[in-house]
């Protein structure tokens, strides 16, 4: 089992090595020049060139990488001297429409994400999967058909006009919910469901509707499998049979997927987040994204994908408890 961790440890290191010389050869060698974003449309060359100074970009890009991963785990100076100015661990820079540190931007933004993307996961998980497995135990009945059909249509939502109507009918016909707004869940745990919930509905609509068609594809394959016929020829009760032998199996990769959907939320849910004005992770790339703000996006980027990785990571491990087989092919 320690191997298999090592392992995978060394894979995730080396692919977040890769994301890192990516994103910096994008944002950092691309044409658009760092120090002219930085000091505004209205500055001078002299001005640029001091920036450029400050932002190490007059070095080599080597250099300046190796700088860029030294600030990651270490942090780093910008500037010499009177001026400097300190960077703290993880150092991504500082966003250049507000000069904060991009790390406290996004550790400022990721409860609003995070809140959105467990909130929903947990719906989707229990409405899908739940639904998912019921329509498989029942094949061909009216319930199959019906959840089929509505997972269908949960998947062909868009999720900006799921969460539009949503709006319209829960705030302005209805009058249930409150317009979504970022509470804290500490300081006001009622009015922090009351805005979550509509995000919430809105994203596990349509994850809800994947994860409910792989659920039943998934079981019924299991359902055919050879050991299962073999569990029920033992004699085994129905229910040992489904929740021991075949259900197992059948949430691998349900596990991947949600591994992998669950990292990229925690890494901001653009498209929700603008839709509903809650100022998460996924808002900031946005608001980054219209102002040309590089550092932001590039932190963002970084960040998503560390969620993502680590989101594997530990779908790898989870695999080793349901199948011991991949661990034992590991080992």
């Amino acid at each position: 089992m320690i191997a298999f961790l090592a392992r995978r440890l060394a894979a995730a290191a080396g692919i977040l090595l890769v994301i890192c010389a990516l994103t910096f050869a994008i944002f950092y060698v691309a044409p658009d020049d760092p120090a002219q974003k930085a000091c505004g449309k209205a500055c001078t060359p002299e001005r640029i060139a001091e920036i450029r100074g400050q932002l190490g970009l007059d070095r080599p890009v080597p250099e300046q990488f190796a700088a860029f991963l030294k600030g990651l785990v270490a942090g780093r100076s910008y500037g010499s001297g009177a001026t400097a100015v300190q960077c703290p661990v993880p150092c991504l820079g500082f966003s250049f429409q507000t000069h904060v540190p991009v790390r406290e931007l996004l550790v400022g933004r990721l409860p609003v994400s995070a809140s959105i993307a467990l909130g929903a996961a947990v719906l989707w998980l229990v409405v899908g999967v739940g639904a998912g497995v019921l329509a498989a135990l029942r094949k061909g009945s009216w319930w199959d058909r019906t959840a089929m059909a509505a997972a269908l249509g949960g998947v062909s939502l868009p999720v900006y006009l799921t969460a539009l109507v949503l709006q319209y009918v829960l705030v302005v016909v209805l009058r249930l919910l409150p317009y979504p707004r970022a509470v804290g869940f500490a300081e006001d745990p009622g009015g922090w469901f009351a805005s979550m919930l509509m995000p919430w509905i809105a994203l596990a609509t349509l994850y809800a509707g994947m994860y409910a068609r792989l659920s039943r594809a998934e079981l019924i394959g299991a359902l055919r499998q050879n050991f299962v016929r073999t569990a029920r020829a033992k004699g085994l009760p129905e229910s040992t049979v489904i929740r021991r032998h075949a259900l197992r199996p059948a949430l691998t990769p349900i596990v991947t997927v949600f591994g992998m959907d669950l990292g990229a939320l925690l890494g901001g849910a653009l498209i929700t987040e603008s839709v509903f004005g809650l100022p998460g992770v996924g808002k900031l790339a946005a608001d980054a994204i219209n102002s040309s703000d590089q550092p932001v996006i590039l932190g963002v980027t970084l960040f998503a994908a560390g969620f993502i990785v680590l989101a594997n990571l530990v779908v790898d491990l989870l695999y080793a408890v349901l199948d011991p087989r991949i661990r034992l092919g590991a080992a």
